[in-house]
C-alpha cells in the first residue's frame, strides 16, 4: 500500500480513513452475525422460554410462571399431540 501525503503533509488522513473503513466493516459484519444467529434461536426455539416469560410478565403480571422444566415439557407434550406442519 503506498501512502501518499495530503496537500497538508500529513499521511495520517489516509491511515485514519482506513480505520475508519474497517471499523464500519467490523460492525457491519458483526451485525449480521447477531441478525443470523438471533434468527437460528428463534427457528429452533431456544429463545422460547425467555420469551414465554416476558410475556406472561407483562400480559399476565399476577399469574405464576411455570418452571423452565414444566414449560418444555407442556411444549413437547403440544407437539407430540398436535404436529401440525415442522420438519420433525
Amino acid at each position: 500500500m503506498t501512502v501518499r501525503q495530503d496537500p497538508q503533509g500529513s499521511a495520517t488522513t489516509v491511515r485514519a480513513t482506513v480505520v475508519a473503513g474497517l471499523r464500519t466493516a467490523g460492525r457491519r459484519v458483526h451485525d449480521a452475525a447477531a441478525a443470523v444467529r438471533w434468527y437460528v434461536r428463534q427457528v429452533m426455539g431456544d429463545d422460547a422460554y425467555p420469551t414465554y416469560v416476558a410475556h406472561q410478565r407483562a400480559a399476565h403480571p399476577g399469574c405464576d410462571v411455570v418452571s423452565e422444566r414444566e414449560f418444555w415439557r407442556a411444549r413437547h407434550a403440544e407437539q407430540d399431540a398436535n404436529p401440525g406442519s415442522r420438519c420433525c
